[in-house]
């Protein structure tokens, strides 16, 4: 193994300043990509899909449990597949440890869902052995046809407007390695992470950041904790680039 040269402390901060340029560039571009996500056209979806779930059917809207954004995952843990009926498939397993609290995606009003075609007491069983909390269900019909996850994994973002469901965007492919966190799942809807630093279309739901920022056991509470207030009355605060 050919290893990089050793320098001083001064050469390494320069090196490193260096790199910074472009990682700042990279940040730049992804929150660019993640705004033109925000402006994507909505198609509207007219099927009524079907799922089981751990308390019975469910439609695409039960879904969102009440929230106005909905993310799906389509894991693949079903019989034909590797691991079967111990394990999902590796790399959807990947995935599903990577998976950030949901407290925090819930505050921003998005659901995060996991499907897979196999029966609630399989997927109960393996939640419980490997410590996922996500909600799990079962296609029952054509919805990983009809979303472009039958043969692979994906993760589809959906809005809602009432009663109506739209697709907003999809992600697939090595795409989804880069999901897990609540900015990477967020940065993917249509709404965004709703701070107002953001680049996003008129009159979207916004609010300053950190000041909805929680632990996420306290969620619900009337007031954000005292020491991000106090930082949110020192002045605006956004994004770091």
């Amino acid at each position: 193994m050919k290893t990089p040269p050793i320098v001083s402390l001064q050469d390494w901060e320069a090196a490193r300043e260096q790199l910074l340029v472009e990682e700042k560039e990279l940040t730049r571009a992804r929150d660019a990509l993640a705004a033109k996500r925000r402006r994507m056209p909505w198609l509207a979806v007219e099927k009524a899909y079907e799922f089981d779930g751990p308390e019975g059917r469910a439609s695409l809207l039960d879904l969102f449990e009440g929230r106005r954004q909905l993310i799906v995952y389509r894991a693949f843990f079903e019989p034909g597949v590797f691991g079967w009926p111990d394990h999902a498939c590796r790399g959807c397993s990947m995935v599903a440890d990577h998976v950030g609290h949901l407290a925090h995606m819930n505050a921003r009003d998005t659901t995060l869902a996991f499907v897979s075609r196999a029966a609630q007491p399989d997927i109960g069983r393996v939640k419980a052995r490997m410590g996922w909390s996500m909600p799990w269900y079962t296609i029952t019909d054509e919805f990983d046809t009809d979303f472009g996850v039958d043969e692979w994994h994906g993760t589809n973002a959906f809005v809602r407007e009432g009663d109506r469901v739209f697709r907003t965007y999809f992600i697939n492919a090595r795409g989804d390695e880069a999901l897990g966190s609540t900015w990477s799942y967020l940065d993917m809807t249509a709404l965004g992470r709703q701070e107002t630093w953001e680049d996003s279309p008129e009159q979207y739901p916004q609010t300053p950041p950190y000041e909805w920022w929680n632990w996420h056991d306290e969620y619900g509470d009337a007031e954000p904790a005292e020491e991000w207030r106090a930082q949110t009355r020192r002045g605006p605060r956004g994004r770091s680039d």
